[in-house]
């Protein structure tokens, strides 16, 4: 506890105080950070692929909450209808209603993973776009390297670029598409359950 207890004063005696954070430091930085995460949402490009991500998204779970209800339905039909059939007959029916809700499940979840592929693939276009306009902002900085904030365990205000960096995109006007979703096969039809034949 003690030796933590001094990497913090080192640390704080290390960066300037209230009063001599009021006077510019002419000592340009090597190192500058950013939150990337700032930088995707706050910029108008950012937010031009998370609008059609998220439509998708809303898309989604709508269309999940229509199946959830139409499987009910067929649920608590199956249900109902046990009482007029013989065991061997529900049971056939009852497992078919299974494997349509397992192959369902699986087309859902492949299309949810294909969402978020296509949000990573949207993400780190965007990072590609903007590369030139944060070269720009290190070279006037004389700085060499930009670091993630959430990778730096403290630093001075004065070396973030964040703002710099959104109010210099959204300046450039760029805009690109969201990445486009990755083909998928479609999947087989599942077919309705279908009781099985009379004993004869």
């Amino acid at each position: 506890m003690r030796r933590w207890a001094s990497v913090v004063a080192a640390l704080a005696l290390a960066l300037p105080g209230p009063a001599a954070a009021q006077d510019p430091i002419a000592v340009p930085s090597p190192i500058l950070t950013i939150d990337q995460d700032r930088l995707f949402e706050e910029t108008r490009l950012g937010q031009h692929s998370t609008r059609e991500i998220d439509a998708a998204a809303e898309a989604l779970t709508d269309e999940n909450r229509r199946i959830e209800e139409d499987l009910r339905a067929e649920e608590i039909s199956l249900t109902e209808r046990r009482g007029s059939m013989s065991a061997e007959e529900f049971a056939g029916l009852a497992d078919a209603f299974d494997a349509k809700v397992q192959a369902i499940r699986a087309e859902q979840d492949a299309k949810a993973r294909a969402l978020a592929s296509r949000q990573e693939e949207a993400r780190q276009a965007f990072f590609v776009e903007v590369a030139e306009i944060l070269s720009e902002i290190v070279r006037e900085e004389g700085a060499v390297v930009i670091l993630d904030r959430r990778d730096v365990f403290l630093s001075a205000d004065r070396i973030d670029i964040t703002d710099q960096a959104i109010a210099r995109i959204n300046a450039a006007g760029r805009q690109t598409p969201a990445a486009p979703a990755p083909a998928t096969p479609a999947p087989d039809p599942v077919p309705d359950p279908v009781p099985p034949p009379a004993d004869q």
